[in-house]
């Protein structure tokens, strides 16, 4: 298999000189066994500023394999389809992680025994994340450069099989989430949460196509088909208790962020709800009789991956419902730890069907919750109490 990476597309802009406020030059000069992993008042600036530029240099690669007609489809055994971008973005951000945080553990979506049996795939993805990088040398440095080898990418790979749980610093990783939507052409994220203790603390989300205005209004084109244009691209982040931010997708160093908020909802009948494309992932009939519930004409916004929870986190939505639709699905938490944490600091709630704080100590997955509700918190108990209604519960 063949194939041609075309040129970084224009959103990826190369800024002059590092303008993140979380940039220190000893980040650099220090080596990842001696610095300290946070300060003592546990801000996590350390935490969120690698999660940025792993997350920036991982969608860098995933923007050149998304503009392939050949994305190098395999099937996992669930018959979910699984790109080369899926499994190189995966090596790169684990590789920046055992840079910086060494004893910290990851749950990661994929592994790589199939990558291991096909050997021209592992070939393919290898040429392409080899040749990965940020335009910054210092940034790119701070991430570990490039990957030894093709083995060191399986190996960087495979580590990210932690079981998780209630204890330890785990990173909760989707190397591409809504793997389907990228197939299709439209939205996807790149998603990296720190889970400490069983909580939430960091949070790092690449949104290649969803506009860098975060004043524009999501409708039924932002899930469709993207193109290649300079407007787009967004890197979302936060930290418990220190809020939200948003900043436009680069090559190298991270560009300025802007605080994010979700907008008040004085009358929840004009309220936008968004809900996932696939209907085996949301019963998107019982989505439909909640928003007619709450008495919300407009048509839902349908949207692939966390770029649902992004949207509604700086104000383009305001409601974002995944109700089950099979009773033993179990969520991942690769699926919503970054992006609970965006929408809580940016003031919202998340939680599940019975109002439940997600509960990310469980493992792998949410198994003490079912499905998802996210709301501004001024709302959140009317949205609740409607999906309540609706499922009978």
């Amino acid at each position: 298999m063949t194939t041609t990476v075309p040129s970084p597309r224009p959103y990826l802009r190369v800024l002059p000189a590092p303008v993140s406020p979380y940039y220190s030059p000893s980040f650099a000069s220090t080596s990842p066994q001696s610095a300290p992993l946070h300060t003592a008042t546990m801000s996590y600036q350390q935490e969120r500023f690698i999660a940025e530029l792993a997350v920036q240099r991982a969608s860098i690669l995933t923007q050149k394999v998304f503009f392939e007609k050949a994305k190098g489809t395999v099937s996992k055994d669930d018959k979910s389809p699984v790109t080369i971008g899926d499994f190189g973005a995966q090596a790169l951000i684990i590789q920046a992680i055992r840079k910086n945080f060494p004893n910290d553990e990851v749950v990661g979506e994929e592994e790589a025994s199939s990558l291991r049996q096909d050997k021209d795939l592992s070939a393919e993805i290898w040429r392409l994340v080899k040749d990965i990088k940020l335009d910054d040398a210092e940034s790119d440095s701070l991430l570990g450069g490039p990957l030894a080898s093709e083995e060191s990418m399986l190996d960087a790979i495979d580590q990210g099989n932690s079981p998780g749980g209630p204890k330890g610093r785990i990173w909760a990783l989707d190397p591409v989430d809504g793997t389907k939507g990228f197939l299709r052409g439209g939205q996807y994220a790149v998603c990296l949460g720190l889970i400490v203790d069983g909580d939430v603390k960091v949070g790092a989300i690449g949104t290649p196509n969803l506009p860098i205005d975060d004043t524009a209004p999501i409708d039924s084109n932002t899930g469709a088909q993207q193109s290649a244009t300079s407007g787009n691209g967004v890197l979302f982040s936060a930290v418990l208790g220190e809020g939200a931010t948003s900043r436009p997708l680069t090559s190298g160093v991270l560009a300025p962020s802007k605080p994010i908020s979700m907008r008040p909802v004085p009358d929840i009948t004009q309220a936008v709800f968004c809900e996932g494309v696939e209907a085996a992932h949301s019963s998107q009939g019982d989505n439909a009789a909640v928003a007619q519930r709450l008495g919300i004409t407009n048509a839902s916004v349908r949207l692939d991956s966390q770029a649902k929870y992004c949207s509604i986190a700086r104000g383009a939505g305001d409601i974002y419902l995944r109700l089950p639709v099979k009773k033993d699905y179990q969520e991942k938490i690769w699926d919503h730890a970054a992006g609970d944490i965006l929408v809580r600091e940016a003031g919202g709630q998340v939680t599940d069907i019975y109002g439940a704080r997600l509960d990310f100590s469980k493992g792998r997955t949410l198994a003490a919750n079912k499905g998802v509700v996210a709301a501004p918190k001024a709302i959140q108990d009317e949205v609740i109490g409607a999906v309540k209604a609706v499922l009978k519960l």
